[in-house]
């Protein structure tokens, strides 16, 4: 049998398969409420026959979208219309994650075919970023942000705990902490970024301390039965990298002890210029070395499209699970139309009925 096509348990999960569709920000809620357009999505996607589909990066505050248009879990009317969603994915054979993120410096733009710079200083929309340091990220996202003081440290813990019990709810069995991509988490963590001089500044210990707090907080209120996992940027390409990886080990070794289950391994982008080796799985070799160094199952993801990179991925011991994005959006079923590329026997029975039924009956004319 295809090894893409095996179980994978976790906690008291066991996925049908490989198969998992990442955060895609589809930047199409009012006021942080998703709507038609995203019960529509997940339940094609789910449909299709992913073992897992994440929701969407979902702000804990309104401060923490990325655009006006991100989703949100900050209050409960958030999390009543996240119920239908994650009831159609586990419909579908699916299990239902959803990530939890604050985009930090990064948050307050336009969305990304309206520009995906900040947000205009003299247009309502925006708002006042907040950041570890008054550092602007550079480049297209130009507004220097807030120094978050204590306060506002500890006010984000528990905006993260509150989101995560509201993702409890509204029937979510997956949860993922967005620690990468140079939001809130990843510029705690990065001395690009992270010019404090206190507790939660200047060594490398510090610079972990929030992700490990809201990581244990998060903990505390989900279920230990459930998967929790972080999406964290190991790596920023920007000639420390062997260093930087180091100390991403050594902090994944304490998110496990904290409570985390898995690591869905990813870049910084923490910093606007860089020299990212852009190709097939580039990150996989990076997440194999931690799934064994750190003792932890971790997820591959960029550019996995090809069914039989996706497959040796999860047979040479690369990845647990293996994130497939962008090739969903171009193809919904894609786990049927990979399984068929694969020679897996009977493929159609990663569809619903409706579906298998017809695919399985249809022989071409020669």
């Amino acid at each position: 049998m295809s090894a893409l096509f095996e179980p994978f348990e976790l906690k008291s999960h066991c996925l049908r398969n490989r198969i998992a569709v990442p955060p895609m920000c589809q930047y199409m809620a009012n006021e942080g409420l998703v709507n038609e357009w995203h019960h529509i999505h997940y339940a094609s996607i789910a449909r299709g026959g992913a073992g897992l589909v994440i929701v969407e990066a979902t702000a804990v505050s309104p401060e923490g979208r990325i655009t006006p248009s991100c989703a949100g879990l900050w209050s409960d009317k958030q999390g009543e219309a996240f119920i239908p969603i994650a009831q159609a994915i586990k419909a579908a054979g699916s299990v239902a994650g959803i990530q939890l993120a604050h985009a930090g410096r990064k948050a307050s733009a336009n969305r990304p075919w309206e520009g995906n710079g900040h947000i205009a200083e003299d247009d309502h929309r925006g708002w006042q970023t907040i950041a570890p340091s008054a550092i602007a990220f550079g480049a297209h996202l130009s507004k220097v942000p807030r120094a978050m003081s204590l306060s506002d440290i500890a006010q984000v813990r528990e905006e993260f705990v509150m989101a995560a019990r509201r993702a409890l709810s509204a029937g979510f069995e997956w949860l993922e902490l967005h620690f990468a991509h140079g939001y809130l988490g990843q510029s705690f963590l990065s001395a690009h970024s992270n010019r404090r001089s206190d507790g939660y500044g200047g060594n490398v210990e510090n610079r972990r301390r929030f992700l490990i707090e809201t990581m244990s907080a998060v903990r505390e209120v989900w279920p230990e039965h459930l998967p929790l996992t972080v999406r964290l940027g190991v790596i920023e390409y920007d000639n420390q990298d062997e260093q930087t990886l180091l100390e991403a080990i050594a902090l994944i070794r304490q998110l496990k002890n904290a409570g985390a289950d898995l690591v869905n391994v990813s870049t910084g982008f923490n910093i606007p210029n860089t020299d990212t080796p852009w190709a097939p799985a580039f990150l996989a070799p990076i997440a194999e070395r931690i799934r064994h160094e750190a003792g932890i199952p971790v997820a591959a993801a960029w550019g996995i499209e090809s069914p039989a990179l996706a497959d040796r991925l999860v047979r040479d011991g690369q990845a647990d699970l293996v994130m497939v994005g962008r090739a969903h959006l171009a193809d919904p079923h894609w786990p049927y139309a990979a399984a068929r590329t694969l020679g897996v026997e009977r493929p159609a029975w990663v569809l619903p009925p409706p579906y298998a039924h017809w695919l399985e009956r249809y022989t071409p004319v020669e």
